[in-house]
């Protein structure tokens, strides 16, 4: 019986060894590419705005009107990728966005601006969901939390590497006859169209179309799955739209707004909060990068130790109110930048640890029935909060003066979220942990 045992523990590491090999790498660095090809526009506006006439409220509202594009499409693109296939949808996805994100090249005013910001995000939507879900036929409920977070690294390792990079491209200033804003929208899309038609042939939809799989590891990965997807779900099978207005999904919403509004705002306004201590442009981007390298190592212990345990609702809440508590320090911070950047490691370390137990948890209490639409929602309206919160975030700091008080919206929202998330989470059962 104990060698029987062995054999299916050697088995699973194995197969799950072998999957991740093939997929995580490839997703891991598509990820990276979206991130950078989102948010390079911040650099390319130290050149472009002046260039073409893009005044500061444009640019703003540009910043913005992303997340229109992506909250409309969100769930559509996701019922896509379930209906044709992950391989050929995400090849579409990355090869559209990489398109567009190169065309920014050719912006000529603020109408053309605004623009294609709508059709990069809507272009983008359904990636990010469209991946989770991706993953859910991969990989079994106990290793989500540690996976997703290894897949959601991206976003901190971005701000490491994409941040030098654009600005060394803006040095290209002139090459061509083309702008230095010009060149960053035009070298950082091609990889993100190349590794677009990669997916096309390196991606496989489902462990059955898996050549590189053997039989005997397929018949495994299937029989682990079939037996969760068996496991009653929080959310019974519904409609699309009784989906997109169930209570629980609408509350892991409300939850994720508060992580991804905290997110968006490092993004954007830590630079200027950590320039403003006096620092070189050169020493600014040093010091950013300290709470995003912190996050990152962070973000995958903390999804180890959820798949671990098997727990989710408290390695999802206790990130979240570490996060609250550092937005209230700041505070406490004022005129003490090395106090200000410990507490903004802390708000970093908080939002990206988050994210892998979360995705772990609402995938296992939607359950594969209503998935694609339900992760699809709550991704699109979490996300959804980075344009109301970046645009609160402008009008008190502009009113205040206080970059504290700025961020008081979202330490409210994410507490709200943590108290919901822990009140229906009281009687949610743990995964069935991974044992060493």
């Amino acid at each position: 019986m104990s060698q029987a045992i062995s054999q299916d523990k050697i088995l699973e590491a194995e197969t799950m060894r072998r999957v991740s090999w093939r997929l995580m790498p490839f997703l891991l660095l598509a990820y990276l590419l979206c991130y950078i090809d989102r948010v390079n526009v911040g650099f390319a506006s130290l050149q472009m705005n002046k260039a073409v006439g893009i005044d500061p409220k444009i640019y703003g509202l540009g910043a913005g009107i992303f997340f229109v594009g992506y909250f409309i499409l969100e769930v559509p693109s996701n019922l896509a990728l379930e209906r044709f296939g992950a391989r050929k949808w995400i090849a579409r996805i990355m090869v559209s966005w990489g398109i567009i994100s190169g065309a920014f090249a050719l912006i000529g005013g603020p109408i053309s601006f605004l623009v294609l910001r709508f059709l990069l995000g809507a272009a983008e939507a359904g990636f990010f969901p469209g991946v989770i879900l991706y993953l859910t036929y991969w990989y079994p409920a106990e290793y989500r939390a540690r996976i997703v977070g290894i897949f959601m690294v991206a976003i901190p390792i971005a701000g490491l590497i994409g941040s030098p990079v654009s600005g060394a491209i803006l040095g290209m200033d002139g090459v061509l006859g083309l702008g230095g804003w010009q060149w960053i929208f035009i070298l950082e899309a091609l990889p993100t169209i190349v590794l677009g038609i990669i997916a096309f042939v390196a991606l496989s939809d489902r462990p059955n179309d898996a050549a590189w799989l053997t039989a005997e590891q397929k018949t495994w990965l299937n029989a682990k799955l079939e037996g969760e997807r068996r496991r009653a779900s929080r959310v019974a099978p519904m409609s699309v739209w009784k989906v997109m207005t169930n209570k629980t999904v609408l509350i892991m919403a409300l939850v994720y707004a508060g992580a991804a509004g905290a997110s968006t705002s490092l993004a954007l306004w830590m630079p200027q909060l950590v320039k403003s201590f006096g620092l070189t442009n050169f020493q600014t981007g040093l010091v950013n990068a300290v709470p995003f390298g912190i996050a990152a190592v962070w973000m995958i212990l903390w999804g180890r130790s959820s798949d671990r345990s098997g727990e989710r609702v408290w390695h999802n809440a206790l990130p979240l109110m570490w996060m609250v508590l550092a937005l209230l320090g700041t505070f406490l911070a004022i005129g003490n930048m090395w106090l200000m950047i410990a507490l903004l490691t802390l708000i970093a370390a908080g939002t990206y640890a988050s994210k892998g137990p979360f995705w772990a948890l609402s995938s296992e209490w939607l359950g594969p029935t209503v998935a694609a639409a339900g992760l699809a929602q709550i991704n699109a309206l979490g996300n959804l909060s980075g344009f109301f919160f970046n645009y609160a975030i402008g009008w008190i700091k502009d009113e205040t003066g206080s970059f504290p008080m700025a961020l008081l919206p979202i330490a409210a929202v994410a507490t709200l979220g943590v108290i919901c998330l822990l009140t229906i989470g009281a009687r949610q059962p743990r995964t069935e942990p991974i044992r060493a």
